[in-house]
């Protein structure tokens, strides 16, 4: 097995030759080395996908593609422009590229204004410039062939605004513009191109370690496992739902929440983001 980093060399694919002849299209996945992202690689696996699994750290892609078998992983940080730019050279360079899902992802907490500014520059470059330009990439040849699937992870954060959490919400609100502004894109030009917003609460992952949240302030019933709502996700794509948001209570607030004014919303945010802080 070959880990690209940053030479250009050949890609070593690793394939279970009892599954060739079944073997469906192509899967591109973004941030597959643990948590949604992990479970969309078996999950898509499991139906016969061959996988090009993109993260960071490569033990646990190299981990993850020999249980799989049927994977190449490239390991690559998609908020720097290099890797970001291998990357869609891959998409670009692949005739049978029928899925790409945009999950790579992380949260910087704090005030705006007084943690450093550079992880939240990345975080834009990761959640905003990345999921721009695979998709661009990869939609320029599912459109022509007119097949393919993209799902963009994003948050029950993108229907909000929180204090100490202000470049996370306004990057994950950034997505679902994007992808519904496609979703309308691809209906006006008649193509059978399906996309999606995904968009999870709070789900057992080690997103919240990464960013150091203290997940005791959240209640037990507000988590979802990464299982779920990757089922959730792809059981939608045959109704192409736009908008996916796993679990009734968070589908319940995304409904309701955009519709309170603001006069009632903002003293609600500014509590919650001092808990948050104060936690």
């Amino acid at each position: 097995m070959r880990i690209r980093g940053n030479q250009r060399e050949k890609p070593q694919r690793i394939l279970n030759t009892e599954n060739l002849a079944t073997m469906k299209a192509l899967a591109l996945i973004t941030g597959a080395s643990s948590g949604i992202g992990e479970v969309f690689a078996r999950k898509l696996s499991a139906k016969g996908y061959h996988l090009i699994l993109v993260a960071r750290r490569k033990e646990r892609l190299a981990k993850l593609a020999e249980e799989l078998k049927n994977c190449e992983i490239i390991q690559a940080d998609l908020s720097e422009a290099a890797d970001l730019h291998r990357i869609e050279e891959r998409i670009q360079a692949e005739p049978e590229l029928e899925f790409l899902v945009n999950n790579a992802g992380f949260g910087v907490q704090g005030e705006f204004f007084e943690v450093p500014v550079e992880p939240q520059d990345r975080m834009h470059r990761l959640h905003v410039i990345a999921i721009e330009r695979l998709t661009h990439a990869a939609l320029h040849k599912m459109v022509k062939n007119r097949a393919g699937n993209i799902i963009n992870v994003s948050s029950v954060a993108g229907f909000t605004a929180t204090p100490f959490n202000v470049s996370y919400c306004a990057t994950k609100t950034w997505i679902n513009a994007f992808t519904e502004g496609l979703y309308l894109e691809l209906k006006a030009a008649n193509s059978p191109v399906r996309i999606q917003a995904l968009c999870p609460g709070f789900t057992h992952s080690e997103f919240h370690k990464s960013a150091e949240m203290d997940i005791r302030m959240i209640p037990r019933s507000l988590w979802t496992s990464a299982e779920y709502v990757v089922e959730k996700s792809l059981n939608s794509l045959g109704q192409n739902k736009l908008f996916v948001v796993p679990g009734w209570r968070y589908r319940l607030f995304t409904t309701i929440y955009p519709l309170v004014p603001r006069a009632l919303r903002h003293p609600l945010s500014i509590r919650y983001g001092r808990a948050r802080r104060d936690s």
